[in-house]
């Protein structure tokens, strides 16, 4: 009955040991797998800091892009003004051609 408890007890206490080997495995991969999250992290961090100095950089040539789309929409709505009031003037001048 001895033997046979201690044959128990012995299985008992592998199990319970490799569980806890098991359990050392995956925190070791875990903690690598963190550290290749790190180091992504670390990655993304510098190029969102390279992206926002290029930005910094290009933003005076962005601004003076809206302030040249700012003057061509001026110009154009004084194009149509143009037009319009020429086509006003032609149509008086017909007008008075008749007479």
């Amino acid at each position: 009955m001895f033997s046979k408890m201690a044959t128990y007890l012995t299985g008992e206490l592998t199990a319970t040991s490799e569980d806890y080997k098991l359990l050392e495995n995956m925190n070791k991969l875990t903690s690598l797998k963190y550290l290749e999250m790190k180091d992504i992290a670390i990655n993304i961090s510098r190029n969102l800091k390279d992206l926002n100095q290029k930005y910094a950089e290009l933003q005076p040539y962005l601004d003076q892009i809206n302030a040249i789309e700012e003057q061509v929409a001026a110009l154009e709505q004084a194009a149509y003004k143009l037009d319009a009031y020429s086509k006003k003037l032609e149509a008086k001048y017909k007008k008075l051609e008749k007479r």
